[in-house]
């Protein structure tokens, strides 16, 4: 089945379960609450206000919109990046909205329902002498180690780098997006890879700080993580996020974190490629 047949059948399933008004299911509606647990580090999906210290971004607004149509309330927890997943499997969260990629390795035991573009892009201090991306090669390029990017950039560099007889970039690992631009900062690293979705906000909040350097350098989608046996809540919560899509609702928490772009037409399940 080719990946466009696939996207029109997973939209006429949209529309079937539209028209039967999935149930949420019976546990979740009788406690009147979901589970959700986060890492908030990565600002703009999900980070604390620092004048607040309120629990805020885009992931937030989203999960609070289908909560508000479920008629439930939520539960938030943090965790580790490392503990999302595990979090998902020991049914502490009830599904998963944390900036998580669609990545078929995750896909053994979850499936996700993909609502934002995304890919990895290389930045610098605005001082640093690179100017595109192949200056990078030999260079240390850190990013967060449990993310897909580190395995984009070994595949960029074998591509880019080796192929043409340059140095190997040195994959430096990170614990999370803060941690990588502090290294950035130190001087312990020349460059870093994050995600389009949250360079725009890292650029905002430290202004002449960093400069990106090219385009992303492959594209995926970050998804809401169910698990494989809770299809009620899985057609449930992409009735709902279809539903926001098309009302405008969706596009209007989008556009407040500067991520339009990053729109997806439709929810798509197990959409990316990586």
């Amino acid at each position: 089945m080719t990946r466009i047949s696939f996207f029109l059948g997973f939209a006429a399933l949209l529309t079937t379960a539209t028209a039967e008004a999935a149930e949420l299911p019976e546990s979740i509606k009788q406690a009147g609450t979901l589970r959700l647990t986060v890492n908030s580090t990565y600002a703009p999906m999900e980070y604390r206000d620092p004048t607040t210290n309120q629990l805020v971004g885009l992931d937030i607004d989203l999960a609070n919109e289908i909560a508000k149509r479920l008629g439930v309330k939520i539960v938030w927890s943090e965790t580790p990046f490392a503990e999302l997943i595990p979090s998902l499997q020991t049914k502490r969260a009830d599904f998963i909205i944390s900036g998580i990629s669609d990545r078929s390795s995750r896909r053994e035991t979850a499936d996700f329902i993909d609502y934002l573009a995304t890919g990895p892009q290389f930045f610098v201090l605005t001082e640093n002498a690179a100017k595109s991306p192949i200056d990078l090669c030999g260079k240390k390029v850190g990013t967060t180690r449990s993310t897909s990017f580190p395995v984009e950039i070994e595949k960029w560099s074998k591509q880019n780098c080796e192929a043409n007889g340059k140095p190997a970039v040195q994959y430096v690992p990170g614990e999370n997006s803060v941690d990588v631009r502090n290294q950035l900062k130190q001087g312990r690293i020349d460059a870093a890879v994050q995600g389009t979705e949250t360079l725009p906000y890292a650029q905002q909040q430290e202004a002449g700080k960093y400069r990106v350097i090219g385009e992303p350098f492959a594209t995926g989608y970050q998804g809401i993580m169910f698990r494989k046996d809770d299809v009620a809540l899985r057609e449930v919560v992409t009735q709902h996020l279809a539903a926001m899509i098309a009302d405008g609702s969706y596009k209007a928490i989008l556009d407040k974190y500067g991520l339009g772009a990053n729109a997806v037409a439709q929810p798509m399940m197990n959409a990316s490629t990586q």
